[in-house]
Order: C-alpha cells, then structure tokens, then sequence
C-alpha cells in the first residue's frame, strides 16, 4: 500500500497477555474463520494452539474497528509469501506476532510496511547459534555484553531482524545475516552504507516477560507510535 501524501504515518500496538482459560480459547474460536478454526485443530500441544487462537481473535477485533466489519468476516488472505492482506484497496499494513503468553498486533497508517515480532525474554538461544543468524560485528557486540545481559541482547537482535523481515513479507526466505543492526543512541539502526532510512526500527516496551520488535518503513520517518493493553470485553457477564 503505498503511503497518501495527505496522511500522517502513525501505528497502533496492542498487547495482550491473553487467558490461558480453554472456555475463553473456545469464545474465541467462534470470531475466526472456518479455515482459521480448522488449523486450530491441528495444532498438538494446547499452548501453541491457544497461541493461533489469540493471535486471530486479536487481529480480527482489531480490523473490525478500522473496516467498519464484523470481526469474523473480515476477509483475511495470504499472499504469495503467506502473510495476511485484507481483500480491499484502502485496508491498513498490519502485522501480528505471539509467543508464549503474549499476542501482539500493529496496525499502520501512511506506511508502506510495517513488522512486529515477540520472544520472550528468557528464550534460550545458544551462542553456537548466533553464527546463524548474526553478523560479525553483531557477535563481538554481543560477546563484549555482560553475562547477564547478553541473552536478552541476543533474543533483541532475532526479534528485529523477524520484525524487520515480516514487513518486507518474506519472513525467513531471506537470510537474517543479511541484515545487521548497530545502536544510535540506544536506537537500533541497520547497519551498512546503502541502508534505506525510510526504515526505522523500535523495541518496543511490553509490560511483560516479552521482548517486542517494530520494523517500519515511512516516507516521512518516524511514524507516531502508540502502544496500549487489549482489553478482551467479548466476556459473558458472570
């Protein structure tokens, strides 16, 4: 969607530290589509589908508020890379992510990609691994960290590299290597000399065991970004 030359650029993220009620997981699954319902019967261990559930539930009671349409009949598609698209010209960029305990939702305005992505924080990534997915200059960064911060240093990195690559659409298709950060006065920044500054990159606080990555790219720089808690009100008086 390319950005209106009228419209400021500005992105939502909403938070949700969903229930791990199954009566709710099943309240839930009533706003979702058939397909959606389907795919959540799939999935074996309870956690990862409770997961799916919120993380579609989420985004469905989002884009209704911005379509003016019933959250369950939201016309969600996948496009040829797989991720989510409205089927209508002036739908908003979104982007969704969930990890254990957490389901996290940014929808844009006036942007041309946006990507969010959640880990949490205590996620075990072995350093034999940060070859995987690091740069160089991205493992000395990590290795001269403290101990103890250098997990979570780790876990930010994947995390915005995912943020960064979900925008784009192409998710892991696409060597995280490829993109490195550095930090500007506490703000990551892709690294390199032909580095698009359209692009900017945020982590984002969550109020939880979770670290949240934003990648956005905008004509006019920084979008405004707002950061609220969801509050599921879907619930039948007791």
């Amino acid at each position: 969607m390319q950005q209106s030359e009228n419209q400021p650029a500005g992105i939502e993220i909403t938070l949700w530290p969903y229930s791990r009620n199954e009566g709710d997981w099943n309240r839930w699954l009533q706003s979702l589509s058939q397909d959606e319902q389907e795919r959540a019967a799939t999935y074996r261990f309870e956690r990862d589908r409770a997961s799916f559930i919120a993380g579609r539930y989420l985004l469905r009671r989002l884009l209704s508020v911005h379509t003016g349409t019933a959250p369950g009949k939201v016309a969600l598609s996948p496009d040829k890379h797989g991720k989510l698209r409205i089927e209508r010209r002036d739908s908003p960029q979104f982007s969704l992510a969930n990890a254990d305990g957490l389901v996290t939702v940014a929808v844009a305005s006036g942007c041309d990609y946006v990507g969010i992505d959640c880990e949490r924080a205590d996620a075990e990534i072995e350093e034999a691994a940060w070859d995987s997915y690091c740069s160089a200059d991205e493992r000395r960064w990590l290795a001269q960290l403290p101990a103890h911060e250098r997990a979570r240093g780790a876990i930010a990195l994947w995390t915005l590299k995912e943020s960064h690559l979900k925008a784009l659409g192409v998710g892991l298709r696409e060597d995280p290597c490829n993109i490195a950060f550095s930090w500007k006065d506490g703000i990551p920044v892709i690294t390199g000399g032909d580095r698009d500054r359209r692009w900017q990159h945020r982590l984002i606080e969550s109020g939880s065991q979770h670290v949240v990555a934003l990648a956005a790219c905008s004509q006019s720089g920084l979008p405004g970004i707002s950061t609220r808690l969801f509050q599921d009100d879907s619930r039948p008086s007791e």
